[in-house]
């Protein structure tokens, strides 16, 4: 069986650094030699490679079906906090936690349902890079400009791990 990866980017491309992770989807894209999404493109009318990467607003439940022809899915979004590192990348599990905002999906969340509905566990991680910068504007703080980069190189690595 061919190993299918997918990567899910998610935020808003007007809030600064919460769109972060359009920029990882498409210097991937770039680095693969996939055509980069045009603003407004979420990229799933294009997905038949071993490597699919899509950009959305956010998370929704609508995917879930689509989730089920991959093994592997990369989560690529923005986070706050100072408790975490600036770069973090980790295994996401199929866990669903009631949320106060019904308008918000988590990977976790993603997961469980595509579990429950489907009985599917693809292979999981986020790839989260901490935003500084949340204004409505298009133009990334200079630490989250640093982290694009290393960002690609974490989903690369994460997609050459399991190779099979």
């Amino acid at each position: 069986m061919v190993s299918k990866t997918i990567i899910i980017g998610y935020g808003n491309i007007d809030r600064a650094d919460d769109g972060v992770a359009f920029a990882v989807i498409n210097e991937l894209r770039r680095q693969l030699g996939q055509k980069m999404l045009e603003e407004g493109d979420t990229g799933l009318d294009e997905l038949n490679d071993e490597n699919d990467s899509i950009f959305l607003s956010q998370l929704v439940p609508e995917i879930m079906e689509l989730l089920t022809g991959y093994n592997r899915i990369i989560f690529v979004d923005a986070h706050v906090g100072s408790d975490t590192e600036d770069l973090n990348c980790s295994p996401v599990l199929a866990q669903y936690i009631s949320s106060s905002f019904t308008h918000h999906m988590t990977p976790s969340a993603l997961l469980a349902f595509l579990k429950t509905m489907y009985q599917c566990e693809p292979q999981a991680h986020i790839v989260s890079i901490r935003g500084y910068d949340f204004d409505f504007k298009r133009t990334f703080s200079p630490q989250v400009q640093a982290l694009v980069q290393p960002a690609v190189n974490a989903i690369l690595k994460l997609m050459n791990q399991s190779r099979v």
